[in-house]
């Protein structure tokens, strides 16, 4: 019997336990955004962010971010005070009971994601979700697509029990994916016979590298629409706007036009034939390697910008 298995037959024996701090009867929703592989845009970490700056909630459980955590590949920041060390920036994985715009509870899930021991990552935070009568788990990712910050926002989204799945995708069908701990963490879920959703946003991939507020809100609408949970989000629209105009005038100076203008034709071609075809049928669209050379010169001139900064 694996791990993973003798922990969901325990776990299936143990009766859930009703929280003390919050109201009687409540059964919140629990949000969790890994900043990690599904980080794109720094979306999902914005989006915590912007979260707890509304609310700094109690910390309910800590999990072991010593034993999950990659130092060598995720070294994280220190403060050099001309001749000693004066501050260390220690990561942090916690859930914590936050409140809405109008005062209902919710838990918040942030941190890095686990680069180990995603079965014990799992069976944490199932231990919470147990303990605290959790209706109902949110992910929110974002990934990189060759699409243009010009156009809506994309939103896939999946869950672990087809009824819970909200909206529809753009497209159908079956792929192999990259897995990541949220990922295997809404498969478990639904194992142990709880139910759990996710959005993932497709950010600009020209933009993948930097924070991309859009996503951010893009990603709390969705969450707000699935749970009923009401966020004041005028601080983050207020950084989206700041960041669009930003971006506008980065791709005026870089000569990104011509870039933008065949993102925006393939994905005007692609909404067009969504409901018939997976497929764009416009001869006329440049190519993925024409594309690719052009952002190729793009990004370089960003690069040598940057270098001269």
């Amino acid at each position: 019997m694996s791990r993973f298995s003798e922990y969901l037959a325990k776990a299936r024996r143990s009766p859930s336990r009703r929280p003390e701090r919050l109201p009687s009867g409540t059964r919140p929703t629990l949000v969790y955004a890994l900043d990690g592989f599904l980080g794109a845009g720094s979306a999902p970490r914005l989006a915590a962010s912007h979260l707890l700056d509304d609310d700094d909630g109690e910390v309910l459980a800590s999990l072991d971010v010593d034993g999950y955590y990659d130092y060598r590949a995720r070294r994280p920041p220190m403060v050099f005070d001309r001749d000693r060390y004066a501050d260390y920036e220690d990561p942090t994985l916690q859930v914590r009971l936050q409140k809405d715009a109008v005062g209902t509870p919710y838990l918040l899930l942030c941190g890095p994601e686990p680069d180990f021991r995603w079965e014990q990552f799992v069976a944490d935070v199932h231990d919470v979700i147990e303990e605290y009568d959790v209706d109902l788990s949110v992910g929110i990712g974002a990934v990189p697509m060759g699409v243009p910050h010009t156009r809506p926002l994309v939103i896939t989204a999946h869950g672990n029990r087809k009824e819970l799945v909200d909206r529809r995708n753009l497209w159908s069908g079956q792929l192999m994916v990259p897995s990541s701990a949220q990922a295997l963490l809404e498969l478990r879920l639904g194992e142990l016979g709880h139910d759990a959703v996710g959005y993932v946003v497709h950010v600009p991939h020209y933009l993948a590298q930097v924070e991309y507020p859009s996503a951010a809100l893009a990603l709390l609408d969705a969450v707000s629409q699935r749970s009923g949970l009401q966020f004041d989000l005028e601080a983050l629209q207020l950084s989206q706007a700041e960041a669009l105009v930003d971006i506008e005038k980065q791709i005026a100076d870089q000569d990104g036009g011509a870039v933008l203008a065949g993102l925006e034709e393939q994905y005007d071609a692609f909404t067009r034939g969504a409901n018939e075809s997976l497929l764009a049928s416009d001869e006329d669209l440049p190519s993925g390697e024409e594309l690719g050379r052009q952002f190729e010169r793009f990004l370089a001139r960003i690069d040598k910008r940057e270098q001269s900064d």
